[in-house]
């Protein structure tokens, strides 16, 4: 096939199987966006290009920027879920919000957009365990212990070196916040955590885990990106990692990267792990403005342009040779498989 009948192809797949982003910050530009005095914003900003890429359900962070730090992480959290669950029910002809696969289901069935919430970071709930019961009821659902520093939970790995002590794996409060968020029905999410923590999280867990936003280090020596090992300790677990289109995460040097150099971190996971263990979480933020003097936190551009563009990526994979029934997996079948086996209702 030619460039355009690959597209082309790519496209139609997108149209016929469940498309699912387990990373995007929506809550927290939306309500940025809000703030700064915005208006209709998911009609006009998000929902097109969810619209043409086919995503039919879409995994949004709480993610708390450094400069509420400490004071305000609970009410910036609780602000981004009621500024997301508010779109959701102005807009319910076309949004719906998620907390079990069933649901996800049923909203692309119907031609709705399914929203989820997980915590990047569990800075919202500080060091008080009862929060994380009072996330889970506004619908909460996934985990991620830490973002790119350290927390009352674990260390996070920094985007650039910092002066720091000895970095350390889990906390005790970390312990007991995993094993709370298992007990409620959560997913636990490994992405930004350092290694020591990774492989605390490996060893606790009881049921699989998801890395929902980083690619191979072995193709890119990022530390946000998993080694070999730690892939394959995941894929024992039963767990996913969903591919980073952040262009530091995926290729060495300036770029430009595009999807091919995106497809190669795929390649990698399922030539050590298998395909059963890949799937999209794309953390895409070229169209977010850096919050005020933290403009090294957005220091890459993505590879591919937006949630409308991502069926260059399927159209890669096809001219790489991987079946429609595999790139199913890996736009959200795989994610699908370990939320059904995570998620209480």
């Amino acid at each position: 096939m030619g460039k355009t009948d690959l597209l082309t192809e790519a496209e139609r797949i997108h149209r016929e199987v469940l498309v699912l982003d387990a990373h995007f910050d929506l809550a927290m530009d939306l309500l940025d966006r809000t703030e700064r005095g915005e208006t209709n914003v998911f009609r006009t900003v998000f929902d097109p290009p969810f619209r043409e890429g086919g995503v039919d359900c879409v995994v949004s962070s709480i993610f708390v920027s450094q400069r509420f730090l400490p004071e305000q992480a609970l009410r910036r959290g609780l602000d981004q879920v009621e500024c997301l669950r508010r779109e959701v029910e102005h807009w319910p002809e076309r949004l719906a919000f998620c907390t079990t696969v069933e649901e996800i289901r049923s909203a692309a069935a119907s031609g709705r957009l399914g929203i989820m919430l997980s915590f990047e970071g569990a800075e919202p709930i500080g060091n008080d365990i009862r929060l994380l019961s009072v996330f889970h009821r506004l619908g909460v659902r996934g985990l991620g212990l830490v973002w790119s520093r350290r927390n009352y939970l674990a260390d996070g790995c920094p985007f650039n070196p910092v002066k720091a002590g000895k970095a350390g794996g889990l906390t005790d409060l970390g312990v007991k916040v995993l094993r709370e968020a298992e007990r409620l029905g959560m997913w636990i999410d490994v992405s930004h955590l350092n290694d020591e923590g990774f492989y605390d999280v490996m060893e606790l867990s009881k049921k699989p885990v998801i890395a929902s936003h980083s690619n191979c280090r072995n193709l890119v020596p990022s530390p946000r990106n998993l080694t070999d090992d730690q892939i394959r300790t995941l894929a024992k677990k039963g767990g996913v990692m969903g591919m980073n289109g952040c262009s530091i995460f995926v290729g060495n040097g300036p770029g430009p990267f595009t999807a091919g150099d995106l497809a190669d971190h795929v390649d990698h996971v399922a030539k050590i792990a298998g395909i059963e263990h890949v799937g999209l979480g794309l953390d895409f933020c070229d169209g977010f403005p850096a919050p005020p003097g933290e403009s090294d936190l957005l220091p890459s551009r993505d590879v591919i342009a937006g949630h409308g563009r991502i069926s260059e990526l399927t159209a890669e994979l096809l001219h790489r040779g991987y079946s429609k029934n595999h790139i199913s997996l890996v736009l959200g079948g795989n994610f699908l498989r370990v939320l059904e086996e995570v998620l209480v209702s």
